[in-house]
């Protein structure tokens, strides 16, 4: 409980105290030029890049690690929990190779209040907008034929969209230049680039342009 305490109060402290504590007794690695605001943010390890960016009122506890690449933003209100390795705990022991990380490629969004499940990896990719609201990203479930707890990587390519309220199972894979359709809901992998995957469960539904600005962008920011 002093911990939580303690972990709160340096939520509050201005920012410049604040990534100094971090880094120095988190053992953080803080870019001078990336930012947190009024969240809390505890993984066991956090890398934020040049221009990375946490919001407020987001948190995130229980996992190995949350990489941020260069000018990635988590914006605001996202829940953001693991299931950390190297605990006594029965649950996902059967899973070896499993890793509670969630890993951000460069110019990449999540927006707001979404719900970030990251018992296994979460990749995403570079220029990626997780947009809108409420889309659930769940790598772990209940595995029925064996009885117990199981958990697979989701991996979302280069230049996605994912639309407002779309659920995303583990073991699902959205290859890149891809659109989610709002409140599709992906459980498969799937490798064909500039199509839009819509429906529950998600399907190709059609092609897209490959010329579309969004796809050649430099920057992630959209105006």
């Amino acid at each position: 409980m002093l911990g939580v305490i303690v972990k709160c109060l340096i939520v509050l402290m201005p920012w410049k105290l604040r990534r100094l504590i971090l880094n120095r007794f988190y053992h953080y690695n803080i870019h001078p030029k990336a930012r947190i605001g009024f969240s809390y943010i505890y993984p066991k390890h956090l890398v934020m890049e040049e221009g990375a960016t946490i919001g407020h009122l987001n948190v995130a506890v229980h996992l190995n690690m949350i990489k941020m690449g260069r000018n990635s933003i988590i914006s605001r209100g996202n829940w953001i929990t693991g299931f950390p390795t190297g605990t006594d705990s029965k649950h996902f022991s059967h899973n070896k190779e499993r890793k509670s990380e969630l890993i951000m490629g460069k110019e990449s969004a999540i927006t707001k209040e979404h719900h970030i499940d990251c018992t296994d990896i979460i990749c995403i990719g570079d220029f990626v907008t997780i947009a809108g609201y409420r889309s659930q990203l769940l790598t772990h479930s209940i595995d029925l034929y064996e009885g117990r707890q199981d958990c697979k990587q989701i991996t979302i390519g280069n230049y996605c969209f994912v639309s407002t309220g779309v659920k995303i199972l583990g073991g699902s894979e959205l290859p890149d230049y891809s659109v989610l359709g709002a409140g599709a809901v992906l459980n498969k992998k799937y490798t064909e680039k500039y199509k839009l995957y819509a429906g529950v469960p998600a399907r190709p539904f059609k092609e897209m342009d490959h010329n579309a600005k969004y796809f050649k962008r430099m920057i992630g920011f959209v105006d």
